[in-house]
């Protein structure tokens, strides 16, 4: 006789080795152990507890308030948007970076990035007490690993104080693809002017500023000539917690000047068909800062040939060529550290020819210390912390204004 479908754990092996009067006594029991095992009621398991639901224990971080129903809403797109360029040519959708026509020449990651509305600034001015946006996001991913919803998905507001200077105001936390809320409220009595930066990583199908019936509003149009930037991640913005945040907003802000983003994350890579778009724009300066996206030898067949291309159409603007900042951890990896070197000597040698051949107009801004010193300056050794994108516009800023002509900041 065999027990092997009896699942006791005991073989029928076992059973065949006992003495069929032993067998007989033990194999009632063990055919009632199957049916006693279903038919036990289970020990119910501890209820979990649901966990708090944080913005309820506080609401400082809960998202926006809805809009009000009753607002008088403004189409950013009647009036304008700083950072977007080639406005006489077509776009497949109006808040991309670049015209339809460059999707035919540059590559198509670059094309996808440059979807992303990064950079882009609306101003408009109003005495509103209170201010609204609806905005309609392209991508449904709001945040990121390394990156908050505030900055890949966010509207970050800011306005001029009484001294003219620009101070923050609130962004938007968004939680859908359609955002329909109130930035801010309670706002001080009086006519100012406001700017409103949009995503990072994600594009935007529409935008519209909404206030209350009876404030005054009035869209202001794009100022021209612009900075142009040039790069990877960083540039685009990875990782802000806002888009106010990252260095070529907070550079556009203290020179009180226009910018064009063309940061493409992974993707900066010094292209002729990117060079040949910059050409095409009426800029103050070109800032091209490609290094994090290249490698030494990438940098001694394309730099020169990109400062040339821009060159031989543009021949008095100024180019400045920036060194990769440098892993904020490459202190203990001297591989990485080793790296930052040879890409810094090849552009410095590259810079040097451009020089002795007769190029004009041409900056240079060392990478080593964009982040800062001590290691606090990006959030994963690579992409800039809000400390980070200060202090590399910190150092960004004096080469900057010596290229533009402009008097040297403060103290």
């Amino acid at each position: 006789m065999a027990f092997a479908n009896l699942e006791v754990g005991v073989s029928d092996q076992y059973f065949m080795k006992l003495p069929p009067r032993t067998a007989r006594l033990f194999l009632p029991i063990l055919l009632a152990l199957p049916l006693a095992a279903q038919t036990a009621p289970a020990t119910p398991a501890a209820a979990t507890p649901k966990p708090a639901e944080t913005a309820k224990l506080d609401p400082a971080l809960a998202a926006n308030p809805a809009a009000a129903a009753n607002l008088v809403w403004h189409d950013v797109t009647t009036w304008g948007a700083e950072g977007r360029e080639w406005t006489s040519q077509p776009r497949l959708r109006w808040f991309d970076r670049f015209p339809a026509a460059a999707e035919k020449t540059v590559t198509p990651k670059v094309w996808n990035l440059s979807r992303d509305s990064a950079g882009m600034l609306v101003r408009f001015k109003t005495d509103a007490t209170a201010i609204c946006v609806h905005y309609q996001l392209h991508k449904p991913e709001l945040a990121l690993s390394n990156m908050p919803a505030t900055g890949v998905s966010g509207v970050d507001l800011y306005a001029r104080n009484a001294s003219g200077q620009w101070r923050w105001v609130q962004v938007t936390k968004p939680e859908t693809q359609e955002v329909r809320v109130e930035i801010i409220k309670n706002l001080a009595p009086g006519l100012r002017e406001y700017a409103a930066y949009l995503p990072l990583y994600n594009g935007v199908d529409s935008l519209a500023i909404g206030v209350p019936p009876g404030a005054a509003f009035e869209g202001l149009a794009p100022r021209a000539q612009p900075i142009v930037f040039y790069g990877t991640s960083i540039t685009q913005g990875a990782a802000a917690s806002r888009p106010g945040m990252v260095h070529t907003a907070i550079l556009g802000r203290r020179l009180e000047r226009p910018v064009l983003n063309l940061g493409f994350s992974g993707n900066g890579r010094m292209d002729a068909a990117v060079g040949e778009l910059l050409t095409q724009v009426d800029a103050a300066a070109y800032v091209i800062d490609c290094l994090p996206n290249m490698n030494p030898t990438l940098v001694t067949e394309r730099c020169a040939p990109l400062v040339q291309q821009i060159r031989a159409a543009k021949r008095d603007t100024p180019i400045i060529l920036v060194e990769d900042r440098r892993f904020t951890n490459d202190w203990i990896l001297p591989a990485q550290a080793k790296f930052h070197d040879a890409n810094h000597a090849a552009l410095r040698a590259a810079f040097d020819a451009l020089k002795k051949s007769g190029v004009k107009n041409l900056y240079y801004i060392p990478g080593d210390h964009l982040y800062g010193d001590d290691g606090d300056g990006a959030n994963d050794a690579s992409h800039a912390s809000d400390l980070g994108f200060m202090r590399q516009a910190d150092v960004m800023e004096p080469t900057l204004r010596a290229a533009l002509g402009m008097a040297p900041k403060r103290r």
